[in-house]
């Protein structure tokens, strides 16, 4: 028990570290060329994840934090699976990755308003399970960008294609433990996209614009 209670925080720790607030902290300018010390929770929607990093400094900076953003989930898991003990290997992962991106959607250094989760639980998908999880997220990430294309929406592209990561696991005959991973993982950004998706009703939602 022990055990488990100290991965789930190390985790959580590993998954709070707020990147895109970071980022534009550090390197956002003004319109001078001087660093103004921006605090991404202001603008946009407010999440400090990579679409709304993009939104305040552009593709570059956006997938960079999108990628730190994956890596978190991607250290907390493959930590995980080198230091737990072979018998509880898999159930410690699976915590693990919940972990990590519940702490990046209720970072506790922002007082609990982190980013909407979907950078994160790709990176923890993505070593879930090599190398069928692979080809899990090749699948997710076509959907992704087949909604996004077609529909110009974000957040439904990321919560519809992070939903189908359960289904791909299940149909490539998984382990319990991943599948149900996945399933809570898409659950916990559904929940942090609740207010797009309120807006994706009412037609006022962002669309993408590039």
């Amino acid at each position: 028990m022990r055990s488990i209670i100290l991965w789930a925080i190390v985790s959580y720790l590993i998954g709070s570290f707020p990147t895109g607030y970071v980022v534009t902290k550090l390197f956002h300018k003004d319109e001078s060329g001087k660093r103004d010390g921006l605090d991404i929770r202001s603008i946009g929607s407010g999440a400090i994840g990579a679409t709304n990093v993009g939104r305040a400094m552009g593709p570059v900076w956006s997938w960079f934090t999108a990628i730190v953003d994956m890596l978190k989930g991607a250290f907390a898991l493959l930590l995980a699976a080198h230091i737990a003990e072979p018998e509880s290997q898999q159930t410690i992962m699976a915590l693990a990755g919940f972990a990590v991106v519940l702490g990046h959607i209720f970072p506790v250094w922002l007082k609990f308003k982190g980013g909407k989760g979907v950078a994160t639980s790709y990176g923890t998908i993505l070593f879930i399970w090599p190398y069928y999880s692979f080809a899990v997220v090749l699948l997710c990430a076509a959907i992704w960008y087949i909604i996004r294309g077609t529909t110009r929406y974000v957040s439904l592209a990321s919560m519809v294609s992070l939903s189908a990561s359960a289904l791909f696991l299940a149909m490539l005959g998984a382990p319990g433990v991943f599948i149900m991973l996945s399933a809570g993982l898409s659950a916990l950004v559904i929940f942090s996209h609740r207010e797009n998706i309120v807006r994706l009703m009412n037609g006022t939602e962002n669309k993408f614009k590039g």
